[in-house]
């Protein structure tokens, strides 16, 4: 069995696409996954499996979360030592030691070559962004909340969505997708 972590999309903020977690795990323990726990009520959740598809698991979550909620929610999902790469290859983790200045957005798909760098990076500074592969990570050094880079509209330009984390967030759902949990 691997442990999987599942992030959806636009959940539960602002008294939309509401999803409640008690439901979700039903919903994902009915999928016959085991183990299933959830983490804060924005759409995180661990589980178990022996399907080895991330992108079809992430299919099929979603075709079940429109059939029980009449929601389309875009969900990823991301094996355990991928998240655990993601969490390792972050090139700004060292630069900052307040967990509230990093997030990692998550992104549908690789773009295309070339997509990153048609967004001006100079316009969103002092925060600061770097592209690797399906993965960008951030830096808010005055927090994310007045920021103009704003991962679900900035990056969408490159021809993908997103899911953004903090860096709290991220290194628990690793925490909690921990093989022996």
């Amino acid at each position: 069995m691997t442990r999987y972590v599942v992030l959806l999309r636009g959940v539960n903020v602002g008294g939309h696409n509401n999803v409640p977690m008690a439901t979700f795990r039903q919903l994902l323990t009915d999928l016959g996954h085991a183990d299933v726990a959830t983490y804060l009520q924005s759409g995180n959740a661990v589980f178990s499996s022996s399907k080895r598809s991330a992108k079809a698991l992430a299919a099929e979550i979603e075709k079940e979360i429109d059939h029980v909620f009449g929601l389309t929610i875009p969900t990823l999902v991301l094996s355990q030592p991928r998240l655990a790469e993601v969490i390792a290859a972050n090139p700004m983790a060292a630069d900052d030691d307040d967990p509230k200045h990093l997030h990692v957005a998550f992104l549908s798909a690789k773009p295309k070559q070339g997509a990153a760098s048609k967004i001006d990076a100079a316009a969103f500074v002092p925060d600061r962004f770097v592209v690797m592969g399906d993965v960008v990570y951030l830096h808010y050094p005055n927090g994310m909340g007045r920021s103009k880079l704003d991962p679900g509209t900035v990056f969408a330009r490159m021809g993908v969505w997103s899911t953004a984390r903090n860096w709290r967030t991220v290194n628990a759902l690793l925490d909690l997708a921990a093989p022996n949990q």
